[in-house]
């Protein structure tokens, strides 16, 4: 059995923490530098900061699943690329992924096309 995933979850955990006391440190420290010289307002201690940025966390970004890099619109938009492509023929899909290979492929000119023999 493999036990490598306890020392990677720890790494993760310990990892949280500390993200999340420097991210406090740093709300705690700029709202304390700002809001109470510019609005009169209270200042902030380190759990209070830790709230306000929990807060802040469920009201913007919600409670939904955390994917990397929004992975959730990447596979909409990939599955209706793939739909797209399934409806076009064979000729269609072939000048389509001519055109791609010549806008997003490497220049022209760098190409290291390899001759025989060499």
């Amino acid at each position: 059995m493999r036990t490598w995933w306890i020392g990677k979850m720890a790494r993760g955990i310990i990892f949280a923490i500390i993200a999340l006391a420097i991210l406090s440190f740093v709300v705690m420290f700029l709202w304390n530098a700002v809001i109470p010289d510019l609005f009169r307002g209270p200042s902030l201690t380190f759990w209070q900061s830790a709230g306000l940025l929990l807060l802040s966390h469920i009201l913007l970004r919600g409670w939904g699943p955390w994917r990397h890099g929004n992975g959730w619109r990447r596979e909409r938009w990939r599955r209706r690329f793939e739909e797209k492509l399934a409806s076009m023929t064979p000729e269609e899909r072939e000048k389509f992924r001519a055109d791609w290979r010549h806008r997003c492929g490497p220049p022209h000119d760098f190409v290291d096309e390899k001759k025989p023999g060499v």
